[in-house]
């Protein structure tokens, strides 16, 4: 700091101010007051008024590189603010560009672009589109123009994050599996149980192409589609992603992304865990050979005759960590609400040697029967409507109603009848409560039960994909970009994922992706960073977890400087 000087016919009187750098310009900022010579010279006796004004600077300089001193701003009521300056910045992107940096992101872009010659920055372009995916998803366009509220704002032009998005495509492979080594480094991956399952994104177009296929759409959408299989480990995070034809069956998408994690990962010891929808006889097959396993759900209805009557017969349940044998019959609404029961036996289907596990659960049963019943509900309003009433689906109310279109004797009928099947909803209640999976596994039932539980958070990753990466639709033709779409949303999700480990998985996915988006700071030019968002157990919890505060009631410009730098290490 330094002292101002300005003289007036009456008086002379003493500033302090400094020289602070707002934007790309140093300009010089009055920081108070010191006082008029009259005012100084009651305080410095003998000294010179210039010579104490001086001192006083000194002192003040030296508390403020202590940090010890409170920052004054200054603001009129009457000055308008300057028209185009920025005013605010989101700072919640920096705990997300920690992990960035950690998972080598940079290095694999510049890998990328030296192969490639890409002339622009690549990793700026990729940390947008990811930051921007959690923070505001939208389209490039809305991405980038969201990047410039961040508090480091990337230099990029529309045209060349298209271009970019064309080079990391061509690089999927690469990219997937350096990240996946990568991230060993920083996180234990738990690779012995790998969970797969797909899902499909809509187009809002009319016309299908060469990618992007009319196909059964996982949301009912009446538009052509483009599937997605992807590979999570045991803890949660996305191990690997493909993306095939909107048209084409699910079942054989597995293998080829199985020999690519194979030979692409240095991975050959692995369970893979899948639905009964994935759990073709080649896929188990497949997983039947070396050091591979599965662990795939059953269709109780669907077993043979002997088979089904073991699974439903009401004795010989047994339950874990207990000798004794149960019988369904038997056991209490209320002591036994929460419990899983289980019967298991080994099984020969398609010349493959499984371990057939049965389990029983009360609390499933009544899951079931509320379900089942909210559809019997409506399946009686659209027995008083059958105008209503067109092609049954699986799990649709209408394949509870039947309809006669003939009288007793096979004339046809000038009316047709609806009803309700009870037939077929005492044939569907029959199974309430069951659930069976198939494994080639010699482990006992419990593990593979307990094995089977989390398949639930590959449905929790396409659901977080979904609804706050909000990933589709997808407002892209080319087949590269929309690969490079769904690679930045796939990175998205691991950097999230590894985010929700650090926080010990204390907070939801709206809760933690709320905050960072709240988590803006005023600029005070010259000054520094104030925070606008409020201080909570998260952003405590933010801040101990990553080594950094913003949360000071004002940040200097060379602390936050140093903040930005730390998350790039």
């Amino acid at each position: 700091m330094k002292v101002s000087i300005s003289k007036s016919k009456n008086t002379t009187i003493y500033y302090l101010s400094k020289s602070v750098r707002i934007g790309n310009k140093t300009t010089t900022k009055t920081i108070e007051k010191i006082g008029t010579y009259d005012e100084i010279k009651t305080k410095c006796g003998d000294m010179d008024p210039l010579d104490w004004a001086k001192q006083y600077a000194a002192k003040r300089t030296a508390e403020e590189k202590a940090s010890k001193q409170d920052v004054l701003i200054k603001y009129s009521s009457t000055a308008l603010i300057t028209k185009g300056e920025q005013r605010s910045c989101n700072i919640g992107y920096l705990f997300l560009q920690d992990i960035y940096y950690s998972l080598g992101l940079d290095q694999i872009c510049d890998d990328i672009s030296e192969k490639h010659k890409f002339e622009y920055n690549l990793n700026e372009i990729l940390s947008m589109l990811i930051y921007s995916r959690i923070l505001s998803p939208g389209s490039k366009r809305s991405s980038l123009i969201h990047s410039k509220t961040f508090l480091e704002k990337p230099k990029c032009d529309l045209h060349q994050v298209y271009r970019g998005l064309e080079v990391l495509a061509a690089d999927n492979d690469y990219f997937q599996s350096q990240l996946y080594k990568n991230s060993e480094k920083i996180i234990d991956r738990k690779t012995g149980v790998l969970y797969y399952d797909c899902t499909n994104y809509y187009f809002e177009i009319e016309e299908e192409d060469d990618f992007r296929k009319y196909g059964v759409s996982k949301e009912h959408r009446p538009n052509p589609i483009v599937q997605m299989g992807l590979f999570m480990d045991a803890d949660g995070i996305p191990l690997s992603f493909s993306l095939f034809n909107g048209n084409e069956n699910e079942q054989p998408s597995m293998t080829p992304l199985e020999k690519k994690i194979i030979r692409d990962f240095d991975m050959s010891k692995f369970v893979v865990c899948t639905d009964a929808g994935l759990s073709s006889t080649d896929n188990r097959r497949f997983n039947n050979i070396g050091n591979r396993k599965y662990v795939t759900t059953q269709s109780v209805k669907k077993l043979k005759s002997f088979l089904k009557d073991f699974a439903l017969s009401d004795d010989g349940w047994h339950l874990p960590g207990s000798r004794k044998t149960f019988r369904i019959s038997e056991l209490d609404e209320e002591q036994d609400f929460e419990k899983t029961f289980y019967k298991d036996r080994w099984i020969n289907e398609d010349n493959l040697e499984q371990h057939l596990i049965i389990t029983y659960s009360l609390k499933y049963k009544k899951y079931q029967e509320t379900i089942r019943e909210r559809q019997i509900e409506r399946a009686k309003k659209l027995v008083a409507n059958p105008s209503k009433i067109n092609k049954k689906k699986a799990n649709d109310p209408k394949r509870f109603i039947s309809q006669n279109h003939a009288t007793n004797d096979g004339e046809v009928a000038d009316k047709t009848m609806t009803y309700l099947n009870e037939e077929q909803i005492e044939s569907e209640a029959m199974y309430d409560g069951f659930y069976a999976v198939c494994t080639n596994l010699e482990d006992d039932a419990a593990t593979i039960i307990k094995i089977n539980k989390r398949r639930w958070e590959i449905e929790e990753c396409f659901e977080i994909m979904k609804s706050e990466f909000k990933a589709r639709p997808v407002y892209l033709s080319r087949k590269d970009r929309i690969t490079a779409h769904f690679m930045t949303c796939f990175t998205a999700l691991i950097i999230y994922r590894i985010l929700e480990k650090k926080l010990n998985e204390k907070y939801t996915c709206s809760e933690i992706i709320s905050t960072l988006r709240e988590m803006n700071m005023l600029i005070s030019p010259g000054d520094g960073y104030i925070p606008s968002y409020t201080r909570t157990d998260l952003t405590d919890d933010l801040h101990n977890r990553f080594g950094f505060r913003t949360d000071y009631q004002i940040i200097s410009q060379r602390n936050m400087k140093k903040i930005c730098t730390k998350t790039k290490k």
